[in-house]
């Protein structure tokens, strides 16, 4: 039974994956002002607000048969749904009231909203006129929001089967949630690269621009870096940076047999290697972890570490630009969050660079790793 059990939620799994999902991006030059101030960027955080809010809100029109046929899905876990609704609406209610605080300087897409009922007011009846200043942005961002909604619905639809960022399993697990306003931390995945690759660079990047951000490390990949270069090496590359883990390989920790020993290898080789870098972090691959494993990360001394804002670099996703857009689009909207990039791949040696540029006068702020998910 047990057996039958593990394959049934294996091939679930891996039907879900290779569902093809369009991952939704927004060309940000559709947008007609630069974010040069603090009151600009919160011009355009109201204008993504209000439409993702209008795209959640026609969405609850759908019955269940009709939200299926949307994402694709024969079963979904609507309690689940649900629940990721009541979410999103209280998170768009908070971010609106900081987002409307600069109102008095620039009272574009500036209304009313005190409350849930009226920002639901507001969201229904959200359009912009064809004589717009924004109107080459709306439509483009319209089918930007109903793209990522349905992304976040999907996961949602099927959480906890298949577990992913979506939603955490208890307060062992943490993401963006408690960072103030307008801050964001930089996490990457997957390294490190080999000798001289994506890694060297971003970490050399981020020392110059005084940035100290996270970095998830596969322990198979960090055991040959060492073993390619050397342990002064590899303590030089990850200076000035933090080093969570990822587990020995980059694969699901949710069926595997090994997981505990995946974690614990790397933990141990990470932890021996850079005691000053190292933080007691688990990021798990593709998200997916098993809900009955706080009492072992407890026993470990680890956090699980989640995202808010996926960059969807990954290889056969988005391009660069794609991805620098969307990670810009979402910080708009969720204006906080844990950002992640993948250092293996080459999209963040340009997205990121771009990133810190069309942001640099926008009044935010990037977290410092030494103080992150204390």
């Amino acid at each position: 039974m047990r057996i039958a059990l593990f394959l049934s939620a294996w091939l679930i799994c891996l039907g879900a994956q290779a569902a093809p999902v369009d991952v939704a991006t927004l060309d940000r030059g559709t947008w007609p002002e630069r974010l040069s101030s603090p009151a600009l960027f919160d011009v355009a955080s109201r204008a993504e607000i209000l439409m993702f809010a209008h795209t959640l809100l026609a969405s609850e029109s759908l019955d269940e048969p009709a939200l299926k046929q949307r994402l694709g899905l024969k079963i979904i876990n609507q309690a689940s749904v649900d629940d990721l609704r009541r979410q999103l609406w209280q998170r768009l209610l908070e971010n609106y009231t900081f987002a409307q605080q600069s109102c008095e300087q620039d009272a574009s897409f500036c209304y009313l909203v005190e409350n849930m009922d009226d920002l639901r007011e507001q969201a229904a009846k959200f359009q912009v006129s064809d004589s717009s200043f924004y109107i080459g942005w709306a439509g483009p961002s319209a089918a930007f929001h109903e793209r990522y909604l349905d992304e976040q619905l999907r996961k949602a639809a099927l959480f906890p089967q298949i577990s992913s960022e979506i939603a955490r399993f208890g307060d062992h697990e943490r993401n963006g949630d408690e960072l103030n306003d307008r801050m964001f931390l930089l996490t990457f995945d997957s390294g490190p690269s080999p000798v001289s690759g994506n890694t060297d660079w971003l970490t050399d990047y981020l020392r110059k621009q005084k940035m100290h951000s996270l970095f998830f490390v596969l322990g198979n990949s960090l055991q040959t870096r060492v073993e390619k270069s050397s342990a002064t090496d590899v303590q030089a590359l990850y200076q000035g940076q933090c080093v969570g883990i990822q587990g020995w390989q980059y694969r699901s920790h949710s069926h595997w047999v090994d997981w505990q020993s995946s974690i614990t290898r790397s933990a141990s080789l990470t932890q021996s290697l850079m005691p000053e870098n190292y933080a007691p972090l688990f990021r798990p691959p593709y998200g997916q972890r098993r809900s009955d494993s706080q009492g072992f990360f407890q026993s470990q001394g680890l956090q699980v570490a989640l995202w808010d804002i996926d960059s969807e670099d990954e290889a056969g996703k988005l391009k660069a630009d794609e991805s620098a857009n969307r990670v810009l689009t979402l910080m708009l909207l969720w204006r906080r969050g844990v950002i992640v990039f993948h250092d293996t791949q080459d999209k963040a040696r340009i997205a990121l660079p771009w990133l810190l540029h069309a942001t640099a006068e926008s009044g935010l702020g990037w977290q410092d790793c030494r103080e992150a998910f204390h």
